[in-house]
């Protein structure tokens, strides 16, 4: 059943530089992205210890996560099947594949590790999401050449249509060494067209991932 879809918030990590509605939050000293996510973790308060195990793209979402979701209790508005994650990126796990490629790149030097192994596969940042919030509900994690709004907001239009689920965080979020950047989205359904930062849709997405 059609609907009328929200924008109800949205996290920006870009240039070291930290977004969440309109507001910035932090700025980083600079440096590696490592430092980045550790100065975050510690400065947004994030309390989870699997997080230092992660891989640099399960940090840059898992991060961009914690910080969209803060004192919004989803959970405690949605069942966690009615809870989705649809992201995107355009290099997958490139970024931990170089790392694990060097563990199996020697035969005299073999040392693979299953600690690397198990984030060559982009989805797996969705997975760390949901296992923190217990979230159930559709998760997709589609690799494209560049951040596409109107295919995103037509697939999750399609998905809130078809009642799939209530509530979605997509975006963005690509990391290639010390280069990175993270745009998350929280689109809930609405009754009110004045309801959060905007109503969903093609121009709306375009216009804040677009934002320094």
């Amino acid at each position: 059943m059609k609907g009328t879809y929200a924008i109800s918030g949205y996290c920006l990590i870009r240039g070291n530089k930290v977004i969440r509605d309109e507001k910035l939050l932090f700025t980083g000293k600079g440096g590696s992205f490592s430092d980045f996510a550790l100065e975050n973790y510690r400065h947004f308060s994030v309390s989870y210890p699997k997080f230092h195990k992660m891989d640099n793209l399960g940090k840059l979402g898992f991060l961009s996560a914690e910080i969209l979701l803060k004192d919004r209790n989803l959970t405690g508005k949605y069942p966690g099947e009615k809870v989705g994650i649809i992201l995107s990126n355009c290099s997958s796990s490139l970024d931990t594949d170089r790392n694990h490629q060097k563990t199996i790149a020697s035969r005299s030097n073999y040392f693979p590790s299953p600690a690397v192994f198990v984030y060559t596969l982009p989805n797996v940042v969705i997975g760390e999401i949901c296992i923190k919030h217990k979230f159930f509900g559709e998760g997709n994690f589609f690799v494209m050449e560049k951040f596409n709004p109107s295919f995103i907001v037509d697939y999750i239009t399609q998905l809130f249509d078809n009642d799939i689920f209530d509530c979605c965080i997509t975006g963005w979020t690509e990391i290639d060494g010390n280069n990175f950047e993270s745009v998350l989205f929280l689109i809930e359904k609405s009754t009110k067209t004045e309801t959060g930062i905007a109503n969903f849709g093609t121009a709306a997405i375009e216009s804040i991932f677009n934002r320094k």
